[in-house]
């Protein structure tokens, strides 16, 4: 594995992401935003965070999967979030479980969770995009 995640001394431990990843890799995978579109560009779970955050969490490991990669490998996560108020963690954090259990994901990279006023389409709640490092 390319990709070493840790909690350092000195830092909060959080227990949905590690505050640091090492890359030691050779290749550089950056994945585009995945939104909540299934394989034909129809939205699941129009209206439904936690349902948008699973299916972006699954897109992503199906376009790392595609670059030979897996979420062992994501040094780097970016999530942006419609009208992000923290009263939405419970849903935000709902998604990515059923998302992990899923995937059979442990601990994710560090990440950084943005709120924005709007995405691509109305119907996009949440958008995802990741950068893994592979040998």
């Amino acid at each position: 594995m390319a990709i070493t995640l840790l909690n350092p001394s000195g830092l909060p431990e959080i227990d949905a992401y590690r505050q640091v990843s090492i890359g030691t890799g050779s290749k550089l995978v950056f994945v585009a935003g995945q939104v909540a579109w299934d394989a034909d560009g129809i939205t699941v779970g129009e209206g439904d965070l936690a349902m948008q955050v699973e299916r972006c969490y699954l897109n992503i490991a199906t376009a790392l999967a595609a670059a030979g990669a897996s979420f062992d490998d994501v040094a780097k996560l970016t999530v942006y979030v419609v009208d992000w108020t923290p009263d939405k963690m419970p849903l935000f954090v709902e998604g990515a479980a059923r998302a992990f259990a899923e995937l059979g994901l442990t601990p994710v990279p560090p990440g950084t969770l943005l709120g924005v006023a709007a995405l691509d389409v109305p119907e996009h709640l949440v958008e995802m995009e990741a950068v893994a490092v592979i040998d």
